[in-house]
């Protein structure tokens, strides 16, 4: 028995301590479990504020090309003019460029210059036959067909037409409109320039916020690890706990049944023929059956021991010793 409560008490010792340390992993494992959901939910706030961020930089950079292709429109519009201006200077000289880029602004101002003397000349001259002036009209049709498809071209370019029979104010007014679109495009380009500067802290922050999101979800993982190998060690030493608990339980259901058995003893051995339930039992069957019980003796005179028989011999053997302890009387 007191080896029986040495290892009983080996074992509370191991289990106390065993609890102690589950206690501590169980602790353990919910920190991890903790810092794994905050990591996670600055790695979500950091995303959501990366996603704002790059969608304020893509409306910037539309934004941006939207106005540096308008100042493109101008730097066109500008060229286009000053080709113009280069022309006419060189008509002025008595120098003619009859090569393809020649700008809309000029070859529409000859077009139309010689629409006109076309026109003028079939209501003037007199003297063109049938034939010379069919061969007019159809040429006359071919260059308004011409103008038709330059003027769009003009227009869309913002060029002023000019008159080339005044070629002095056309270069003026040509070189104010040049300076006018130069001006315009400078405009645009330092509009674009004040988004961009507008553009690039964006970028920093949006990387930043992608470095940031990175770290914390490698933390949000290392502290998911961390948390299932603690986890993992709480059900390895909860096994080993229950088996302790299941064997001091056992030990415990033992001692107790042991004692119950020894008490149960006990009171068997104290426990006199009137309260033998099992002895009175077999005596009644016994009786009934008409055989002869012996319950015990008594001591006679003569110091011998005279038992008592059934229940018919009992009284007769009672009339006899009552007889003998009245004659000694």
């Amino acid at each position: 028995m007191e080896h029986d409560d040495k290892g009983s008490d080996d074992l509370r010792t191991r289990l106390h301590a065993m609890e102690s340390k589950l206690s501590r992993i169980r602790s353990q494992r919910d920190s991890h479990n903790d810092s794994a959901r905050s990591a996670a939910d600055q790695r979500n706030s950091a995303h959501e504020k990366r996603k704002e961020v790059h969608e304020t930089i893509s409306e910037k950079m539309d934004e941006q090309k939207k106005v540096r292709a308008q100042a493109k429109l101008h730097q066109a519009s500008r060229d286009e003019i000053q080709q113009s201006i280069r022309e006419v200077i060189a008509r002025k000289k008595g120098t003619r460029d009859q090569g393809p880029g020649k700008s809309v602004v000029i070859q529409l101002s000859e077009t139309v210059g010689e629409i006109e003397r076309i026109e003028d000349r079939i209501m003037t001259d007199g003297a063109l036959t049938l034939e010379k002036e069919n061969s007019m009209i159809k040429k006359l049709r071919s260059l308004i067909s011409r103008r038709d498809e330059l003027i769009p071209h003009v227009e869309q370019q913002r060029i002023i037409s000019i008159d080339l029979s005044d070629m002095d104010e056309s270069i003026q007014r040509l070189r104010a409109e040049a300076d006018n679109e130069h001006k315009l495009m400078l405009e645009q380009n330092s509009l674009a320039d004040e988004i961009w500067n507008e553009i690039k802290p964006m970028f920093e922050e949006r990387d930043f916020l992608r470095g940031e999101g990175d770290r914390l979800h490698a933390l949000f993982v290392h502290e998911r690890e961390k948390a299932d190998e603690a986890h993992a060690s709480l059900v390895e030493m909860l096994s080993k706990v229950n088996e302790i608990r299941d064997e001091l339980r056992s030990q415990h259901e033992q001692r107790e049944k042991m004692v119950q058995n020894h008490n149960k003893s006990v009171r068997q051995a104290l426990r006199g023929p009137d309260q033998n339930e099992e002895l009175a039992d077999s005596l009644a069957d016994m009786l009934l059956e008409g055989n002869s019980v012996t319950f015990g003796g008594l001591v006679s005179s003569d110091g011998e021991s005279q038992q008592f028989e059934g229940k018919t011999a009992s009284k007769r053997k009672s009339r006899r010793l009552g007889t003998s302890r009245g004659g000694k009387r």
